[in-house]
């Protein structure tokens, strides 16, 4: 039994806590291929595999002119967060801002230090269960791929996900004593794997698809609905799952803070952002549209357990194998930031408690320590995650419900205002008035896409 204080550091959060250090203290060793590595493994995620549901909502013209639509708002973003990490000159500093919280309280003021650390926390808990309901999908989708191999295609082969969501969260109650990131980096690299492996199989099966059938389905339109209502809801239903599968706003700063230097950070990171983003907005057009291609107006939510696919059932079990064990890394590394930031604020508040300090010795595990508020606190969390996922098992929904809802502060809002700060930027010039636009324009997206989301929700929760 012991006292000592675990004193834990998120790399999405660190600003809550982290002290400034002295520069001679850090060793940056990062370049612009680790930074675009870091950037892939963060941006291509489950969203990629909603997007052939998203073109064939919105059709051969505008599916994928939306797709490099997200794909240059995206760049532009982060070339005004990458202009924001050093200050007051973006590229020789001497002031750093290491993390997007640190950023947003350093340029806008403990305000918006606090509304933006609500949204991320939201952002964070909404990705988890997600990933909840995703790996459910998945795990029922290996168990009906065997019955459609073994009974045939048409064979009643129904299941729930009530069973795998329990299963996961239980798995997760396990996984969420991992003390910190700096203890889950093997986790980490599985769990890329695992994302490249599974999009690229599914990239495959649409284009054996496309092969087998003889021609590319699909309309300029999109899929037909039953009123022009019902075509407008799942049209901004699909501009939100496009929204969940592309910004990675809250890690820029952070990747960026690994590179050495020169070049300037600012510099190698805006090369690197534009890279990264032309290989991923590449690989989500091959699978967005490759997908709609081989199914037209039937083409599934989830490409994987939608069940467009059935043989060879072996390399759609493989996938969604891939899809459960990237979840399960997954779901921790958007975890383990809230689990941080709890577990400080709880020892700031309560520096005397027994209950938050206290750490003991598992017998079993020598080298492993257990404290009660980490006990509770994060199982609460994931029986939280997997409650509301239960509640609402509809995966294109609730993806859009969170990439609408978080796109537009997170990717746009923050990012310029900050910019603004920084570069004093005065009102009406043109770059103010451009800027204030493109702004504008987004919050029109988030407004849209939530709704249609929202709606979607509401209607599959009622049917």
């Amino acid at each position: 039994m012991g006292g000592e204080e675990e004193h834990q550091q998120s790399p999405l959060l660190t600003s809550f806590s982290q002290p400034e250090e002295s520069e001679e203290s850090v060793k940056r060793t990062g370049t612009l291929w680790t930074s675009i590595a870091h950037i892939i493994t963060g941006v291509i995620g489950a969203g990629v595999l909603s997007l052939a549901w998203s073109v064939a909502q919105l059709g051969w013209i505008a599916g994928p002119l939306l797709m490099i639509a997200f794909a240059g708002i995206t760049i532009a973003s982060t070339n005004l967060l990458c202009d924001c990490y050093k200050h007051p000159d973006p590229g020789s500093g001497p002031y750093r801002n290491r993390s997007y919280m640190e950023a947003v309280r350093f340029y806008l003021g403990e305000k918006n230090h606090t509304a933006c650390g609500v949204i991320v926390q939201e952002s964070l808990w909404g990705c988890a269960i997600t990933y909840v309901i995703t790996s459910a999908a998945s795990l029922r989708a290996i168990q009906r791929s065997n019955c459609y191999h073994k009974e045939g295609h048409q064979a009643p082969c129904a299941y729930g996900d009530t069973f795998y969501m329990l299963m996961f969260g239980l798995i997760q109650i396990i996984m969420s004593q991992i003390p910190d990131f700096h203890n889950m980096e093997w986790l980490s690299v599985v769990a890329a794997i695992m994302s490249f492996t599974y999009s690229f199989i599914g990239l495959g099966l649409g284009f054996a698809k496309v092969i087998e059938n003889g021609k590319i389905m699909g309309s300029i339109t999109g899929v037909p609905a039953s009123s022009f209502a019902n075509k407008l809801w799942l049209v901004f239903q699909a501009l939100g799952d496009i929204a969940f599968a592309y910004p990675y706003s809250i890690i820029v700063l952070e990747i960026q803070d690994t590179l050495k230097s020169p070049p300037p950070e600012n510099r190698t990171m805006k090369r690197a952002s534009m890279v990264a983003i032309f290989v991923t907005t590449f690989f989500y057009l091959c699978c967005g549209c490759f997908g709609y291609a081989a199914f037209g107006s039937v083409t599934p939510g989830n490409l994987l357990t939608g069940f467009g696919f059935y043989e060879p059932y072996w390399l759609i079990d493989l996938a969604n194998a891939c899809i459960v064990l990237h979840l399960i890394g997954g779901y921790q590394i958007y975890s383990q930031p809230v689990f941080a930031f709890a577990e400080r604020w709880f020892t700031k508040k309560f520096p005397n408690s027994s209950f938050v300090n206290n750490f003991y010795k598992f017998p079993l595990l020598p080298g492993f320590q257990w404290n009660l508020l980490r006990l509770c606190f994060r199982t609460a969390y994931v029986v939280s995650t997997t409650g509301i996922a239960m509640l609402f098992p509809y995966f294109n929904q609730v993806l859009g419900l969170l990439g609408a809802l978080n796109f537009w502060p997170l990717t746009i809002y923050f990012p310029v205002e900050m910019y603004f700060v920084q570069k004093k930027v005065g009102a009406w010039t043109r770059k103010w008035i451009i800027l204030r636009t493109l702004s504008f324009v987004c919050f029109l997206v988030t407004v849209v896409g939530f709704i249609g989301s929202l709606e979607g929700l509401i209607a599959a929760k009622l049917s």
